[in-house]
């Protein structure tokens, strides 16, 4: 029998999600022969004795003929515990729900999205001075736990007696591809704070801690200028601005905002 390095298999991902996983991978000696991070399937695919494939936030459905190629088949790392926050967004919606609990899941993939049986699950616990973390943050540990997952599952798989487990399809919760409206936040008073109502001000930090790559956690000016928000706090439950990206600017401190903002008018 092979060793799990030993094993041909082909990587699909097109996010910087997809990124964590590969390096994860890496670094455990487990190296694709293919990467497909394009839409467009390569010739490759289809002509090759494949043992697995591996998927990690990859931007497209696999017909049901390209998850059947390999002898192990298609794999998935998605980050959540499934049935839960199936769908685009995992981690950005656990982040939005202020779910400090949460995980990620090894599956076996089938034609409808996040619905295969579940091979493995490791829950991921963050202490509660840490959470939320960005965005970014919790997809990089996610990602490199599924991949531990994948390591500790493969000679299991290979030996037959690594067995699925069915989702329960009464407890699946759905997430969606977030847009710009949804990082959209009211325009900050001149000292960097909101006037919203306190659980408002919490509401309004998840989204800066959510929304860290795209679309980004961002609010307009009454110039209609977009200022992008990269770091910020909560003081006494008051959400507080530390740094921004003004439009068409580099990254500074809130308080170099306000300054350029005032020397301009």
């Amino acid at each position: 029998m092979k060793k799990p390095s030993e094993m041909l298999f082909a990587f699909f991902g097109t996010s910087i999600d997809s990124r964590f996983a590969l390096q994860a991978l890496q670094s455990h000696g487990l190296v694709p022969a293919l990467v497909v991070d394009s839409k467009e399937l390569p010739p490759e695919l289809l002509n090759t004795q494949w043992d697995f494939f591996l998927v990690c936030s990859y931007g497209k459905i696999l017909r049901k003929e390209v998850l059947s190629l390999p002898r192990f088949g298609a794999l998935n790392i998605h980050p959540s515990l499934l049935p839960k926050f199936r769908g685009p967004s995992p981690y950005v919606s656990a982040i939005l729900a202020d779910e400090r609990e949460t995980g990620v899941s090894l599956m076996q993939m089938e034609e409808r999205m996040d619905a295969g049986p579940v091979l493995a699950q490791a829950r991921v616990e963050i202490a509660p001075e840490d959470w939320p973390p960005p965005g970014l943050l919790l997809s990089k540990m996610l990602f490199v736990e599924g991949v531990n997952l994948l390591v500790e599952a493969l000679p299991v798989l290979m030996a037959g007696t690594l067995l699925p487990e069915p989702q329960d399809e009464n407890r699946a919760t759905y997430t969606k591809k977030f847009t710009d409206a949804d990082a959209l936040l009211p325009t900050p008073t001149s000292i960097g704070r909101f006037n919203l109502p306190m659980e408002a001000q919490r509401e309004a930090f998840l989204k800066v801690r959510a929304f860290d790559k795209s679309p980004r956690a961002h609010f307009i000016t009454a110039q209609g200028k977009r200022v992008i928000i990269t770091d910020a706090t909560l003081v006494d439950g008051a959400l507080v601005l530390r740094r921004v990206i003004p439009e068409g600017k580099k990254e500074m401190s809130y308080e170099e905002y306000l300054r350029g903002a005032k020397s301009s008018t």
